[in-house]
């Protein structure tokens, strides 16, 4: 394995992304949807496609809301949505039971071959309400422990340092050498 991970790369916005038609990601699994997308895409470019899936898992609930995190209020539903509606699922849980983690999975595919599948998590729990005005999505009831805050709580660089999809792009870029 290569010691240097620091690699020239460029991303951009994959070329016609919006006239293609959308992929539906229907696997069970992160890392399977997001292979899914990504050689979905590799079909339309020679270039390496990296592709994307992740979201929350919360054992008690059944792993829910899971690779429907996006979905989980409804199509359409906005974060506050689906948050309200995690929190009325999770109402009267107590303790150890109110552990979630988020799921990053990055797959790495050249013309229909993949060159990699990374994933990493982020362990907490889930608050009662919501604490903290940045991030995204779930962030503003995922406490992590560590920092003794809510990801939304978090400034970018620490988030970038913790987050699951943090942790899965630094594997990524780890992997590099041996894969391109």
């Amino acid at each position: 394995m290569a010691t240097d991970s620091r690699l020239p790369l460029e991303f951009e916005l994959f070329p016609g992304f919006d006239s293609i038609p959308e992929f539906e990601e229907s696997a069970p699994t992160f890392a399977e949807n997001s292979l899914g997308k990504a050689l979905y895409f590799s079909r339309h470019t020679a270039e390496a496609v990296l592709a994307d899936d992740s979201g929350l898992v919360v054992p008690m609930l059944g792993g829910r809301p899971g690779v429907h995190s996006a979905r989980y209020a409804g199509i359409g539903a906005t974060s506050e949505q689906r948050i309200e509606k995690l929190l009325q699922e999770m109402d009267g849980i107590e303790g150890a039971a109110r552990a979630a983690h988020f799921v990053c999975a990055l797959s790495l595919v050249r013309q229909n071959r993949p060159l990699a599948i990374i994933t990493a998590r982020a362990d907490g729990e889930i608050l009662t309400s919501t604490r903290g005005i940045g991030g995204f999505g779930y962030d503003p009831i995922f406490f992590f422990p560590a920092l003794q805050k809510s990801f939304a709580e978090l400034t970018p660089q620490e988030k970038n340092r913790q987050s699951h999809r943090g942790s899965a792009f630094r594997r990524l870029l780890a992997a590099l050498p041996d894969v391109l």
